[in-house]
């Protein structure tokens, strides 16, 4: 693959890792009761939004994680959880911060995925798909080590669209001739802006309609109902 039309600074990718670590932490901080972790626990889980999007990213891309390559994401990740830990008191008084750290933390992700994926040469549309995996991949790795239900995967409140749309105007922002490092601070404002408004007004997708399998193969026919026998 041919060398990069961008790369991404090092300091900005270590800002996303240290805001999700402390998103992350936050998040772990939350549970009571069955669920609450201990500080490992919490920590693990802030590691992991910090530096997953960035491992789904660059394994989509076929590339070595950066987050391998370099002491400071790792320690960045896990100072991060560590911080956020000490204030979760604080922050859960907060709820509006916690809501645009989570905003700007999906933008940051989404932004760099996409940016990357276009410095390499990807096309438009897996481009935009790697930014959205990279948006979403933390919370998902979060979920499945937490024992959670996938969040994308239920009614909520436009967490992958709003990765989309912001990925989605990287791309087109781009082909238009707006440079990636500009097109990628416009996206993550697009991300935050539409995932503030969707929580604050509480949006989200439709949800799926009720289907009764039994009962729409019994009037369509598709599926013979076999009735039980009356003979002795």
């Amino acid at each position: 693959m041919t060398e990069p039309l961008f790369i991404i600074p090092l300091w900005a990718d270590l800002l996303g890792v240290g805001l999700g670590g402390v998103q992350g932490a936050l998040f772990a901080s939350g549970f009571q009761g069955q669920r609450r972790l201990d500080w490992l626990g919490v920590a693990i889980i802030g590691i992991m939004i910090g530096m997953g999007g960035g491992l789904i990213r660059d394994i989509l891309l076929g590339q070595t994680p950066a987050t391998l390559q370099n002491n400071w994401y790792l320690i960045t990740a896990t100072g991060a959880a560590l911080l956020g830990m000490l204030l979760a008191g604080l922050f859960t008084r907060l709820n509006r911060v916690i809501v645009v750290l989570d905003a700007v933390v999906i933008g940051m992700f989404g932004a760099f995925g996409t940016s990357k994926a276009i410095a390499f040469g990807i096309p438009p549309v897996p481009a935009v798909f790697i930014g959205v995996c990279a948006a979403v991949g933390g919370s998902v790795l979060r979920d499945m080590l937490m024992g959670l239900p996938t969040a994308i995967m239920h009614v909520g409140s436009l967490y992958a669209v709003a990765a989309g749309a912001g990925c989605t105007f990287i791309v087109v922002s781009n082909a238009f001739g707006v440079p990636i490092p500009l097109a990628a601070v416009l996206g993550i404002v697009v991300t935050a802006v539409i995932r503030i408004l969707a929580v604050s007004f509480d949006v989200s997708l439709p949800e799926q309609r009720r289907i009764y399998r039994r009962k729409v193969a019994a009037e369509t026919g598709v599926i013979p109902i076999i009735k039980p026998s009356t003979d002795l």
